[in-house]
């Protein structure tokens, strides 16, 4: 029950820190505790060692960039959609939608 509370706190702040982002849309889960969200609104931005064509790209893009590490949705069936965990605590996730949200303003 403990963990139940925690991760219901935590998830709002993921999932409307996401929402926040431009060309990155979410859903409100339904369980556990990952966000699986729908990023091709950033497909076809240019950075300075290439261009996001997929989620493979985005996941490096922001490991390299940022140090923001998540995984790829092309595993999970969906090449449009990126994997992240809410099961950290409230600080990591609010630092590393900041890290996302400036990674992606960087891109052109």
């Amino acid at each position: 029950e403990k963990m139940r509370v925690a991760f219901d706190a935590r998830r709002p702040i993921m999932i409307e820190g996401l929402n926040d982002i431009a060309g990155i849309r979410c859903n409100w889960p339904q369980g556990a505790f990952y966000a699986f969200p729908d990023i091709s609104g950033i497909y076809g931005k240019s950075h300075s060692g290439g261009k996001i064509t997929s989620s493979i790209d985005f996941a490096s893009y922001l490991l390299s960039e940022v140090k923001v590490a998540l995984v790829p949705g092309e595993p999970f069936g969906d090449d449009n959609c990126i994997r992240l965990s809410y099961a950290s605590s409230i600080k990591d996730i609010k630092g590393g939608i900041e890290r996302i949200k400036e990674a992606v303003s960087r891109l052109s």
